[in-house]
């Protein structure tokens, strides 16, 4: 009998089809680059990869087009200086392929190094997925980050309100301890639950826990008013909505109407076929202005949560009397 052999074959037994099953395997687009008359070539993969047409030759500027605009000028100077740089190198950067963006890990070696012809050689790689992880651990570390800040401002601003509203320590100790155990139970709806963990609530108790907190319960009793259709929300959106109304009553207890003894707040709601529609209002607080520039992390995580969230939008007006804004979100998703 024959001994079996598992001696590994060397790369010179390789065949051009045992590259391509590796390559493919490993997601791999190979392009090539003539850097006299710029013509860009790749295999099938790497014109899906780009959306772009097999049936022509495309030159390196052709296929600028496809690239993010934020990232166009700075892909053409990192490819226009590889052939200077020692070593290896790779650029990532964003495409567009209609409304979705990609991300594209291109890879090569500078410094003309084996080059063929007058032409470089290299690779494309979708790195979509680990730059989307990446963001996403960012968005939670700044989200994070946004939370804590924001229940340090809703500490030292609840201790306010219940100063006004007591005479000794003991009474101030107390009603701040039934303050901060109702901003728990808040806390509580806007932490999302695992699996399908928790019961849909009706819309009118979920904002009522949640700004429960921040009520006037002795001087000024009743400034904050719901009054909303009886209605159900489901688990997802229970915790997206409780993240906005969350949000919006923080920024209201730092500068709005809830920073102050005189301002008072009205939530109120309508429901039509498709939509429905609160409205938050605020009166008798400081003089608001609208903010300059692109907004801070509170107002992108206020958006991004009505828009991806609950198909919705908001819109805020800053008028001097305190603002009013207006949450609008798909009925469907309410109810998910």
């Amino acid at each position: 009998m024959n001994p079996v052999t598992t001696e590994t074959p060397s790369p010179a037994a390789w065949t051009a089809d045992h590259l391509r099953l590796a390559v493919d395997a490993a997601g791999v687009a190979l392009w090539s680059w003539n850097v006299d008359d710029d013509s860009f070539t790749m295999d099938a993969r790497g014109y899906g990869l780009w959306g772009a047409p097999l049936d022509r030759t495309v030159t390196f500027e052709d296929l600028s087009g496809f690239i993010h605009p934020a990232d166009r000028n700075r892909v053409r100077a990192a490819f226009s200086a590889t052939r200077a740089l020692m070593g290896t190198y790779e650029i990532d950067f964003r495409i567009m392929q209609g409304k979705d963006v990609r991300w594209v890990s291109a890879r090569g070696q500078g410094n003309d190094h084996n080059i063929v012809g007058r032409t470089m050689f290299g690779v494309f790689l979708d790195v979509t997925g680990r730059k989307q992880a990446e963001e996403g651990h960012e968005l939670l570390a700044g989200e994070m980050s946004h939370r804590v800040k924001n229940l340090l401002a809703i500490a030292s601003g609840l201790t306010a309100i219940t100063s006004r509203s007591t005479t000794t320590s003991v009474d101030m100790a107390r009603e701040l301890t039934q303050r901060l155990t109702a901003l728990d139970r808040a806390h509580d709806l806007v932490r999302p639950l695992p699996g399908s963990e928790g019961k849909a609530a009706l819309l009118g108790d979920l904002i009522a826990i949640l700004l429960a907190p921040y009520d006037d319960m002795g001087a000024f009793s009743g400034r904050i008013r719901v009054s909303v259709p009886r209605m159900g929300v489901g688990e997802a959106a229970a915790t997206t909505l409780a993240l906005v109304v969350h949000e919006l009553a923080t920024n209201s207890l730092k500068y709005g109407a809830l920073s102050v003894p005189t301002g008072t707040l009205d939530v109120s709601c309508s429901s039509q076929e498709y939509v429905v529609v609160i409205a938050w209002t605020e009166r008798g607080g400081p003089a608001v202005a609208e903010p300059s520039g692109p907004g801070g992390y509170g107002s992108k995580l206020l958006e991004r949560a009505m828009t991806r969230q609950l198909d919705g939008s908001i819109h805020r007006e800053w008028n001097t009397a305190g603002v009013v804004a207006t949450l609008t979100m798909n009925k469907a998703y309410l109810a998910s």
